[in-house]
């Protein structure tokens, strides 16, 4: 199920994925989904979010086991983050279905829209919208590197962005969620198992940082009367690398924005967009406050734009996990820096829990992501293990 997905939103000339949510590259993906539950005989619903459900059995008299990922990417990203979760979802249900099983409770397929936020810069954005964590009137006034605002881009999509907004009658179908997905490190691989469960999410942020300075002409102006926005950037930089080795955090400046943007022009404006996570939730904290204090000096501002506080999956689900998805011995119970749906979920109080796939080179969000086609096919397995489980 993975190859009819190789070729949408690839970029040829790097390998990497571009499927921004509700571009030309995710309306195909979303056509793929539903074709996939179209074969399956599984009762395919949108809620108001955008999100995508396929169910096998009516979860409207008794909350379902609900699994599935997202199909989004980050740009340029890999092949596995986000379509993995989904692709063995489809095929957990087929195993099922081959060993003669029928769940005792409804079993559904999520396709959550817009997890990595590559688009209006919010990660999770079914997910966040769905359990009423993010504002609709926020979320829709959010807007892309066009200026298209997520309600003028769900309008041209054939939505209705006035109903987006916590979703309790969605909600009320998901007893149990359980994602899987490609690890984004290689903590299996020096643990020598192809499958492991998530123990915690660390808390994690986006914080945009506005560096204003005077346009002006690149060679007429002397460098004593510049006010050039970049030499603040570049400060803030290298003190975020700084501060985050201090206090045993990470901190990635990713994305950036010069306004005007001409080579023979000193900038107007640097925009730039801190993403800081860590172990610790105080310490990632203190990260950014050191930086707010360093760029008040230079006139910059800042706002956060994302926040998830630390996420500890439900104990007794992620070891009744380990036990069943370890094939005789328990599975390896791993902390996680990355964000997931799951994460949101578990936050909006929906028990919920993650099974990861052996990545060998731990490489992500890059068209070097990888997963072996055995640890993927050990990853169906547990995760069918998992559902019979639940649903039994």
């Amino acid at each position: 199920m993975l190859e009819p997905l190789a070729h949408i939103g690839r970029d040829p000339a790097t390998g990497g994925y571009v499927r921004d949510a509700w571009s030309a590259a995710d309306m195909e993906l979303r056509e793929w989904f539903a074709g996939e539950a179209g074969r399956r005989g599984l009762d395919l619903r949108e809620d108001r979010n955008g999100n995508l459900w396929a169910w096998w059995g009516d979860p409207s008299g008794r909350p379902g086991v609900v699994t599935g990922s997202h199909l989004d990417s980050v740009r340029q990203g890999g092949a596995y983050d986000g379509p993995l979760g989904v692709v063995s979802a489809f095929a957990a249900l087929d195993l099922l279905k081959e060993r003669g099983t029928t769940p005792a409770r409804p079993v559904g397929v999520v396709c959550f829209t817009d997890e990595e936020g590559a688009r209006f810069g919010v990660p999770c954005m079914g997910s966040r919208l769905l359990t009423g964590v993010l504002a609709p009137e926020r979320a829709l006034a959010l807007t892309d590197d066009s200026g298209d605002t997520l309600a003028d881009v769900m309008t041209k999509a054939g939505r209705a962005p006035h109903e987006v907004g916590r979703d309790d009658e969605t909600l009320a179908t998901v007893g149990t969620f359980v994602e899987l997905h490609v690890e984004q490190g290689q903590a299996l691989v020096h643990e020598g198992r192809p499958v492991g469960v998530a123990a915690a999410i660390w808390p994690h942020g986006r914080w945009r940082f506005d560096f204003h300075g005077r346009a002006d002409h690149a060679g007429t102006t002397r460098l004593a009367d510049r006010n050039d926005p970049m030499l603040p950037f570049a400060r803030m930089v290298l003190a975020a690398r700084e501060a985050a080795a201090r206090r045993d955090v990470v901190a990635t400046v990713g994305k950036v924005r010069v306004s005007p943007g001409n080579a023979n022009a000193i900038p107007g404006l640097v925009s730039a967009w801190l993403d800081a996570r860590g172990a610790d939730e105080a310490a990632v904290r203190a990260l950014v406050a050191d930086l707010t204090e360093l760029t008040d000096q230079a006139g910059a501002t800042v706002r956060e734009e994302s926040w998830t506080p630390v996420v500890d999956f439900d104990v007794p689900l992620r070891e009744r996990l380990a036990r069943v998805a370890g094939g005789g011995t328990p599975a390896p119970v791993l902390p996680t820096g990355a964000g997931h749906d799951a994460g949101i979920l578990a936050s909006a109080g929906v028990p919920s829990a993650m099974l990861f796939v052996r990545n060998p080179t731990g490489v992500s969000h890059s068209p070097d992501e990888h997963a072996e086609r055995a640890d993927c096919e050990a990853g169906v397995v547990a995760l069918a293990d998992v559902l019979e489980d639940l649903c039994g």
